[in-house]
């Protein structure tokens, strides 16, 4: 399946002149080389494909590059150097129209700031991404209602932001960006002003959501338990680079350099690693007896991993199937602190 957004070898400097300069850097120049000469990459030379219905979280530092990132993917920053494909379509080679065209009809966008119009009503500042689109009133009306229902705040459609608490007024952002239908969904820190307990409830909302919808997402955000909660795969960013991409398990279980591994440190892995985060190819014929679900976690797994008897434990999807086998053995390691 072709990916829904592929990016090779990009690069984004700021500086004087930039893609001048790109085209006289000396190979293997790293950040500290690149400022030192008076430029500054927000990118480097990041290759990474989004697949369709998958969710990649892009996390990092303050100064990471990880929102220069996502602004490339949607071309809000032009980018210096490599290719962005959209849909198959290189974003760089868009005329003006074409892109606004793109935006409105295949991006929605959330920020960490609501952005809310405070003159305007719930349902009409859902409803004004319809209103651009020169849509008729009732038709963007009846779209503003469904997707006001969707995202929890049927009953609110009258109130101004000032009448919401944060975690209301970020739904009604989320409400506007979907309204338009989008393939791909940016947020770019979007549940990051709100209070611990109202950030967990969207997440939770965010993950009903997804469930329902299956949308495209690139989710930025810099805190880590967050990424491992939402995440099909994370990127961890460096310095304007990608330092891994991979999934939570192996993010966990196998970080790739130390910076990755700083991340990883305090992490309870049996409360992040699945079943068939573990599990091996099935070599022969599977264990007998009943599966358990790849999806579970090795906390959720606890208790019945201590009463297992079989050292073999075959690991299903979610239609039942057998897709792999989990050693007890390196479940209970990773459970109980071992080797």
């Amino acid at each position: 399946m072709a990916p829904v957004i592929s990016a090779k070898n990009v690069w984004k400097l700021f500086g004087p002149d930039p893609e001048r300069y790109l085209r006289s850097m000396p190979e293997g120049y790293g950040f500290d080389d690149i400022r030192a000469d008076g430029y500054i990459a927000g990118v480097r030379d990041v290759s990474v494909d989004v697949t369709e219905g998958e969710m990649l979280v892009i996390m990092g530092l303050s100064g990471s590059g990880k929102s220069t990132l996502v602004r490339c993917f949607s071309r809000l920053h032009d980018i210096t150097g490599g290719t962005i494909e959209v849909g198959g379509q290189d974003i760089m080679s868009l005329a003006e129209k074409e892109l606004i065209e793109l935006r409105r009809s295949k991006m929605g966008m959330v920020f960490q700031s609501f952005g809310l119009l405070p003159h305007r009503t719930v349902l009409e500042n859902v409803a004004f991404p319809l209103e651009m689109r020169g849509q008729d009133k009732h038709t963007r009306r009846d779209r503003a209602l469904e997707v006001v229902r969707l995202v929890g705040l049927e009953g609110r459609e009258d109130y101004f932001p000032r009448e919401l608490s944060g975690g209301q007024q970020q739904r009604v952002g989320i409400a506007r960006s979907l309204a338009i239908e989008p393939d791909i969904w940016f947020l770019d820190e979007p549940f990051s002003a709100l209070d611990p307990l109202i950030r967990r409830e969207m997440q939770d909302e965010f993950l009903r959501l997804q469930e329902m919808l299956g949308k495209t997402i690139v989710f930025i955000t810099h805190d880590f338990d967050e990424a491992l909660r939402l995440a099909d795969r994370i990127a961890i960013m460096k310095d304007g680079a990608i330092e891994q991409c991979d999934t939570p398990d192996e993010i966990v279980m196998y970080p790739a350099t130390e910076y990755v591994r700083k991340f990883t440190e305090d992490i309870d892995k049996a409360r992040v690693v699945h079943a068939r985060g573990l599990s091996k190819p099935v070599n022969g014929v599977a264990p007998e007896g009943a599966p358990v679900d790849g999806k579970a976690t090795i906390q959720d797994l606890a208790r019945q991993l201590i009463d297992e008897t079989r050292e073999a434990i075959p690991v299903a999807d979610g239609s039942g199937n057998v897709i792999g086998v989990m050693q007890r053995s390196d479940a209970l390691d990773l459970l109980l602190g071992g080797a």
